[in-house]
């Protein structure tokens, strides 16, 4: 119960960051958008100045003044137009960056969230309901997956499984020697790693092979999960 509480609590405690952080990022973007726009002049700045220069100097009636001044308009109008587009850039580019930017956060919370879990299932092993040996057929069903392993992994298997019904840890020496007959002390540690490596490998998956057959350090290895759900044929 306790750890389903956590787990909630971990739950709410990430979403309201990512609430909050998606709200800060929109108001940082909201301001910083605002004032780009208000420091941009008016795209009609020119043609007002133009205008007030026919207003004001009624004298300009020459052919050249007349030209003149049609240029400048001609330049504010298109002043205008360049300036509208560059307020249509700056505007995608703000959405542009918000959407990065959520993405960014989006990511950095799933994998901060991933972690955890990660750490959890570390710290607590893998769940296992139920692990059946069948040495006959050269299988082991682990909840709803099934490994077909090779005869020596199976019989590594099998061995770790005994010894887990009797809480026991096994070193690389009492491995090998269980699984080849041998005397102990005519096997070495190396042989018994070797085996436990080829298990995993068999087992394929390297989170829940590493998590199911675990090391203990100095002492050797064993099975992590509770031995009333260990079964072979």
């Amino acid at each position: 119960m306790l750890r389903v509480f956590t787990s909630v609590t971990d739950s709410r405690s990430a979403g309201r960051v990512v609430a909050i952080g998606i709200a800060v990022i929109v108001a940082i973007l909201l301001l910083a958008a605002v004032g780009l726009f208000l420091s941009l002049p008016d795209a009609n700045a020119f043609n007002a100045r133009v205008e007030r220069l026919f207003v004001e100097n009624a004298d300009l009636v020459s052919g050249e003044s007349i030209r003149l001044l049609e240029i400048l308009a001609q330049s504010g109008t298109a002043f205008s137009e360049v300036l509208a587009s560059y307020r249509v850039i700056i505007f995608v580019l703000l959405v542009f960056a918000a959407a990065l930017l959520l993405a960014s956060l989006a990511f950095l919370v799933t994998i901060v969230a991933l972690n955890r879990r990660m750490g959890e299932i570390e710290r607590a092993g893998i769940q296992v309901s139920s692990l059946l040996i069948s040495r006959e057929e050269r299988t082991v069903y682990l909840n709803n997956m099934e490994f077909a392993l090779t005869e020596a992994a199976i019989e590594t298997l099998s061995v770790l499984a005994e010894a887990r019904m009797d809480d026991d840890v096994l070193s690389g020496s009492q491995i090998e020697a269980m699984v080849s007959g041998r005397d102990a002390s005519d096997c070495d540690e190396a042989s018994g790693a070797t085996r436990i490596k080829r298990l995993r490998d068999a087992l394929g998956n390297q989170m829940v092979s590493e998590l199911l057959v675990k090391t203990i350090a100095r002492r050797g290895y064993m099975l992590s999960i509770d031995k009333d759900v260990i079964r072979m044929v």
